[in-house]
């Protein structure tokens, strides 16, 4: 178990994922969120997203933010062929999304921001996630068992259609279901030694 060291950990994201991978550190934190704009300007490049995102997400923060405390947000994206792919918008898109992925290699990027009441920094993971060409039949079977609205790319790793479909990955696990935990482990226990 980590020793805040008198710190209080703010996780600034609603995502269930990320929430229970903080827990499993075994350090208290509480969550706080807000409505922020996602965009991004259109010249912008694969970690140059997830980065500007994290920015956004965490902007709110810097009027709040109190001594001894962190605050850490973050953003997933996937990448494939020099093209974004975010949370789809509905089943359409999501399927879109399986079809342009199947068969192909993509980058999973999540870049996490670290706000104290000194600084700003953002860490950056990228995984490698290659998968096996998927039928319709199995695209159409995880659309109807499972919620890709709500994930970058429209999968889960986690879930039924990275069992059956991801044949290998290179770099953090963690990373591609939303949190690179053993960087984040890493920043947080130099924060607190700051």
């Amino acid at each position: 178990m980590l020793d805040l060291n008198g710190f209080e950990i703010i996780l600034a994201s609603s995502s269930p994922r990320r929430k229970a991978f903080l827990e499993s550190l075994n350090i208290p934190f509480s969550i706080k969120t807000f409505s922020v704009d996602e965009t991004f300007p259109p010249q912008l490049q694969g970690e140059e997203i997830a980065q500007h995102i994290v920015r956004q997400k965490n902007a709110p923060f810097k009027e709040i933010i109190q001594d001894h405390q962190i605050v850490i947000t973050a953003d997933t994206i996937v990448w494939c062929e020099n093209r974004y792919l975010g949370k789809p918008q509905n089943k359409k898109a999501a399927k879109e999304m399986l079809s342009f992925l199947s068969g192909k290699s993509h980058e999973v990027i999540t870049s996490v921001g670290f706000l104290t009441s000194r600084n700003f920094e953002v860490i950056t993971e990228t995984t490698k996630v290659y998968f096996k060409d998927l039928t319709d039949q199995e695209i159409d079977h995880y659309m109807e068992e499972s919620s890709p609205l709500d994930k970058a790319g429209a999968y889960g790793i986690q879930e039924w259609i990275g069992a059956i479909g991801i044949t290998q990955i290179k770099g953090s696990y963690t990373n591609v279901v939303g949190l690179p935990l053993a960087q984040v482990k890493e920043k947080i226990a130099i924060l607190i030694q700051e």
